[in-house]
């Protein structure tokens, strides 16, 4: 099971992602951020605070947004609160060079200033 909720906070969106991401839950994460990604909203914030495993086809995911909002330098895609379980995941995966992360989504919202 696995919940994503968009919240729009001026110049960026805040997803927040509730759950496990794996191979049943990871098309549904995918359609909600191709969705904004189809709004033009490439400043996406994934708020990863409840979490609980994430698999290869979620990290899949992350990266195939991560392409497409960097894609014609339009924006990004910003990790916060990652559990360490997610976070020792990507580190393993070798995906933490490839995302800005911080500990909390107002210091990521900052950052899109």
């Amino acid at each position: 099971m696995m919940e994503a909720i968009v919240k729009p906070m001026g110049n960026c969106d805040v997803v927040e992602i509730k759950g496990r991401i794996d191979s049943f839950t990871a098309p549904l994460l995918s359609d909600t951020l191709s969705d904004l990604t189809q709004q033009n909203i490439f400043k996406i914030i994934l708020d990863m605070n409840e979490v609980s495993y994430i698999s290869s086809a979620g990290l899949r995911v992350l990266i195939d947004i991560q392409k497409t909002c960097k894609k014609f330098s339009q924006g990004e895609v910003i990790l916060t609160n990652i559990p360490q379980r997610v976070y020792e995941t990507l580190e393993l995966a070798g995906f933490l060079p490839l995302f800005k992360s911080f500990s909390n989504v107002h210091a990521a919202i900052e950052s899109f200033s």
